[in-house]
């Protein structure tokens, strides 16, 4: 029996790097794809062309996007599970301040090259009664502030997995919303512009998620009997709670 074949967008870095090791280490081919080629490489460089095979674009641009999905090798084209991990947030100010280019990106990212990967790979998927794991977000359902606009996609990638789940019943297409909490990756330097310091701050001593944590996740989803779906998905580390309502005095 060949390997199954899992599609991990945002392969280059955290929750994305983390899922292709754990899936090869696993037995899985892997289609592992960024925006960073030197990272990608190093990916190949360790478990092998063989075992992944990279991609390369931006994962707004719906044409490269096409272009590398048509360029598939045989051996990596029958794609059993899709795992929507590219994203990003940007910006921690309050709405009234923020930069409507970060939203829109936001937006584009988050929302619209998800929903254009799914759509592509769902002839695919539906073939193969393959699965869908959309990486989400706490912050899909607990706002903050600064929240904003990163909340509102990620609260759109957990409803569309529900519409997703909806839609493709009968097909045998499995749909999950992985939902994490405070997690330590490259996540917060991203969104402050590079600041390491503001990084280190939020996660000193908080024992945060890993992304080994979110791989192991993963897996655990991917190979669960092809009978049982996992609907959603919400993990915090254990230092973390829900925060109180807001009160604003004079």
């Amino acid at each position: 029996m060949s390997a199954r074949v899992a599609w991990i967008t945002g392969a280059t870095s955290g929750f994305g790097a983390a899922t292709v090791d754990r899936f090869i280490a696993g037995g899985w081919r892997v289609v592992a794809s960024g925006r960073r080629a030197e990272r990608l490489q190093q990916l190949v460089d360790r478990h092998g062309a063989d075992r992944v095979h990279t991609l390369a674009f931006d994962i707004r641009d719906e044409a490269a996007m096409r272009a590398a999905f048509a360029g598939l090798p045989a051996d990596f084209a029958a794609i059993d599970l899709l795992v929507n991990n590219a994203g990003l947030a940007l910006g921690t100010v309050p709405a009234q301040q923020a930069d409507l280019r970060q939203w829109k990106q936001m937006i584009d990212t988050n929302v619209t090259a998800l929903v254009t990967l799914t759509r592509l790979l769902l002839p695919t998927l539906i073939e193969r009664r393959g699965a869908i794991v959309n990486i989400s977000s706490t912050a899909s359902t607990y706002p903050y502030p600064g929240g904003n606009v990163y909340g509102g996609t990620k609260a759109f990638v957990s409803q569309f997995s529900l519409g997703l789940r909806a839609d493709l019943h009968g097909t045998g297409v499995r749909v999950t919303s992985v939902e994490p909490g405070m997690a330590e990756t490259e996540f917060t330097l991203v969104r402050t512009g590079g600041d390491q310091a503001a990084s280190d701050k939020l996660y000193a001593g908080a024992q945060p998620i890993t992304a080994g944590d979110i791989a192991e996740t993963l897996w655990w989803i991917a190979n669960l009997p092809a009978h049982l779906n996992v609907n959603r998905i919400e993990l915090m580390p254990t230092s973390q709670a829900f925060g109180g309502f807001q009160v604003h005095r004079e």
